[in-house]
């Protein structure tokens, strides 16, 4: 993955410092969308100013996927054509929190069919899709 990331942040004139690839490591390891503060706790040698500037930086590279949920705090992800995971979003009303989910693969197919269908009608082009199913997650309804 690596030397993909680098690559990417070639193709904007950006390198690949010390600092980002701190960033893509923790991203890697994580089970769900992080916050700017959950990632800066994650890489405390990394100020919070710099966090902020290489996460702008990554997302601009296509490296980094940057997530609006329900509340004020965006969420970062890799991108997943670094990862090969395509995944959705539970995004919780309440608390903000988002989690991954992989749909069903009848589901996509469907999904994929749709988009093929839209594409003929209305001459756009999807390169992709996600779904984000809002509402309230468990440890708030609970």
């Amino acid at each position: 993955m690596h030397p993909d990331v680098a690559g990417r942040l070639r193709s904007i004139d950006q390198r690949y410092t010390r600092g980002r690839r701190q960033l893509v490591a923790v991203l890697a390891q994580a089970a769900r969308p992080l916050t700017a503060a959950e990632l800066v706790t994650a890489c405390p040698d990394l100020p919070q100013s710099t966090a902020y500037r290489n996460l702008a930086i990554l997302t601009q590279a296509g490296v980094v996927h940057r997530l609006a949920g329900t509340d004020d705090f965006a969420r970062y992800e890799l991108a997943e054509a670094l990862t090969g995971r395509h995944h959705h979003h539970l995004v919780c009303r309440r608390c903000g929190a988002v989690e991954d989910f992989s749909a069903p693969p009848g589901l996509e197919a469907d999904v994929r069919s749709l988009i093929g269908k839209v594409g003929v009608e209305s001459g756009f082009q999807a390169d992709t899709h996600r779904l984000d199913l809002v509402g309230t997650c468990a440890a708030c309804a609970g």
